[in-house]
């Protein structure tokens, strides 16, 4: 299966297994609660997808990989306690709390989540001493004589041996106690992913033209050359940041995350096109409406590979409009909630300032136990860390009556609603833009396909359009992405693509 039906078929079994019956005990007992093991190639997204599920679930997180910790970190370290047996006295082994059985109470006592995902990778990938600890971990739910807390589900991830030298197969016993899911890497779900990370488009475009270059292991003369999604994503958190330091990226960096030579030179000459297709036909200008006359002709006379980039380019642009609306969007509605929450609260409050300092401290302490649980992203971490600056400096003065306690309150919150209505409109105004320049470059050919297959899917520009509707995109949303002219168009496109690949 792929990490996609991964992901939901762990959802469903966390639902299933954190079921109560009418007597508060699970409805299937630890014991019949299976551990999930995860077996697939390494960088297809085995710890990005718990990380998900347990925000998603809004239950807590611990992950560890074990092949960083010794027997003493798993099971604890022996200790020597005295015992009486029939009058005679011994001196018996014990061992202290295991560090990951630790973690999870320390978790459950940060977030204040009793439920949640104990995830251990590379667990088949363990030293010789280590081993016999793993195969209790999973047969038993164990580590040493410390019992993982009820309410957490065990998952673990391996890597398949032909990826790992010191891979350790499982037994039977082992095998018959665990929940096997068999994972491969498969690029359209990749993708689908990667959209809603914000992957840097110079990526999305190059396997969009080679999406037989995602995820490649090869072994040749030279040794092991290997492309994973996880090379892809970290690569492009630094292009991104070399953007920003306006620094170069050539080959010999691409081949520090791509470690497949042909890939990364190929992948580095297409950044480097890329690139110069951004400046070249001038994409902020083209959302602001300022369509240079020969940009035409260029594009008429353009390949494919061309075209395709233009295409993403003008998308990404446009994904920032609607990434900013959004942003804006959340921390106005968030805003707004608390505002609604302190004037219920006026009406019974003695004094207006110190009802308001209350529920801020209400709102950090509510803010923190989410943070800590892991059941924010990090974005939302950055438009609560927001707005709770912005709450303390509308904090009204101890002298206030209410009706003046709120207005003082609620001041900031109208400058926020008119930046949130102006992001809204510059979004509006960029994506008929990109539509002018779009019907005039393309009229209705593939490239068309593929910019509103974009708006489709990206979370945040589809958000936007529900909330916004969009003559130009309905219509062509109608046209090209529904029935036998989709199927037509798509399948025309795949075999252009083809001839790249």
């Amino acid at each position: 299966m792929n990490i996609k039906q991964a992901k939901e078929e762990i959802k469903h079994t966390v639902r299933a297994y954190l079921t109560k019956d009418d007597t508060g005990a699970y409805r299937i007992p630890s014991v019949r609660q299976r551990p999930i093991l995860l077996i697939g190639p390494p960088g297809i997204g085995k710890t990005q997808i718990m990380e998900q599920i347990a925000r998603e679930c809004r239950i807590g997180l611990v992950a560890y990989t074990i092949t960083h910790h010794t027997r003493q970190s798993a099971v604890g370290l022996p200790y020597i306690k005295e015992e009486t047996f029939n009058g005679t006295t011994y001196s018996i082994t014990e061992y202290t709390m295991s560090e990951i059985i630790a973690s999870i109470h320390q978790k459950m006592q940060n977030s204040g989540l009793t439920e949640g995902i104990l995830f251990i990778d590379e667990i088949n990938c363990v030293s010789e001493t280590l081993a016999p600890t793993m195969l209790q971990f999973l047969q038993c739910k164990m580590f040493g004589n410390q019992s993982i807390p009820e309410g957490w589900i065990i998952t673990a991830a391996g890597n398949p041996p032909e990826y790992n030298r010191s891979v350790r197969d499982f037994d039977m016993v082992t095998l018959d106690r665990v929940r096997y899911m068999n994972l491969e890497a498969d690029y359209s779900v990749w993708k689908e992913y990667a959209k809603a990370a914000h992957i840097h488009r110079a990526i999305l475009s190059y396997l969009e033209l080679r999406p037989n270059h995602f995820y490649r292991v090869e072994a040749d003369v030279d040794g092991m050359q290997f492309v994973t999604a996880r090379g892809w994503e970290d690569l492009s958190y630094l292009l991104k940041a070399y953007e920003e330091l306006q620094l170069p990226v050539n080959e010999t960096v691409v081949q520090e995350f791509i470690h497949h030579k042909d890939i990364a030179l190929d992948a580095a000459a297409y950044f480097e096109l890329f690139y110069k297709y951004q400046d070249d036909y001038g994409i902020a200008d083209i959302l602001a409406g300022n369509i240079r006359p020969q940009i035409f002709a260029r594009i008429n006379h353009a390949a494919f590979d061309e075209r395709l980039s233009v295409t993403s380019l003008l998308s990404d642009g446009l994904s920032n409009y609607f990434i900013y609306a959004a942003r804006e969007k959340e921390r106005t509605d968030l805003w707004y909630a608390f505002l609604k929450n302190y004037r219920s609260e006026l009406s019974d409050a003695k004094d207006s300032a110190i009802c308001y300092s209350r529920l801020i401290r209400q709102y950090e302490d509510n803010f923190t136990l989410e943070r800590e649980g892991g059941l924010l992203d990090r974005l939302q971490c950055q438009n609560r860390e927001w707005l709770l600056v912005k709450l303390k400096q509308g904090t009204p003065e101890n002298s206030q009556v209410p009706r003046e306690a709120f207005a003082t309150a609620k001041a900031g919150f109208e400058i926020q609603q008119e930046v949130m209505e102006q992001s809204i409109l510059a979004a509006g105004i960029a994506l008929e833009h990109a539509f002018d320049f779009m019907e005039q470059a393309f009229t209705h050919g593939q490239e068309m396909v593929v910019f509103v297959t974009d708006l489709t899917v990206g979370i945040e520009s589809s958000a936007f359009l529900s909330e916004h509707p969009c003559e130009r995109y309905t219509r062509y949303n109608e046209q090209l992405l529904i029935g036998t002219r989709r199927e037509q168009l798509l399948s025309e496109l795949q075999r252009d693509v083809e001839q790249f690949t």
